[in-house]
């Protein structure tokens, strides 16, 4: 199922997505919230071990399901939906962390495909900034960049890197590209 109104926003942490995606929302859109924070707040509360930190593959195995669950979820809706990060992020994040790709989370970025347009987001260093639930440091923060980029273009997908200016003007752009696919 492909869902050409799907834009995913992606890009390694600390890049500025949130920021965006709540601008995006300001302006009117529908934007699904990322998996992966509700996840960790979530498995701190109750002491689980589904943690980047802990236990990666059950970390991943949750982020893929929720990512499902949300493209399944908005799968009716005809208006544009802007996803801050979707199914391939967690192809990505198992690559990067060295994890095997399971037959499951090859189906599912082969099942649920978005716009073949995808936003990107490069590492900036000047915003980047650590917290309790984002522990990555710098190289793997831009690691995660590389990553991301490499696995969305190794499913089909075209990969539009977002320039580092003001919120407003990435929201511009954004929205520019989605009004004329494939110009950048």
């Amino acid at each position: 199922m492909q869902k050409s109104n799907f834009y995913v926003l992606t890009g390694g942490p600390g890049s500025g997505k949130t920021s965006v995606l709540q601008e995006l929302e300001r302006r009117g859109y529908i934007c699904i919230p990322e998996v992966a924070r509700p996840i960790i707040k979530e498995q701190i509360s109750i002491n689980g071990n589904a943690l980047p930190w802990k236990n990666r593959e059950k970390y991943s195995e949750l982020m893929l399901q929720h990512s499902v669950r949300d493209f399944i979820q908005y799968q009716n809706e005809n208006n544009i939906c802007f996803f801050d990060r979707g199914i391939p992020d967690t192809y990505g994040y198992c690559l990067l962390t060295h994890q095997p790709v399971s037959d499951v989370l090859m189906n599912a970025v082969k099942s649920y495909r978005y716009n073949p347009q995808i936003f990107i987001f490069p590492f900036w260093k000047e915003i980047y900034e650590t917290d309790s639930e984002r522990k990555q440091d710098t190289r793997e923060a831009e690691e995660t960049f590389y990553q991301l980029k490499s696995a969305y273009e190794s499913l089909g997908y075209q990969t539009c890197i977002l320039p580092q200016i003001p919120v407003n003007q990435r929201t511009d752009f954004i929205l520019e590209q989605v009004r004329h696919p494939f110009s950048f």
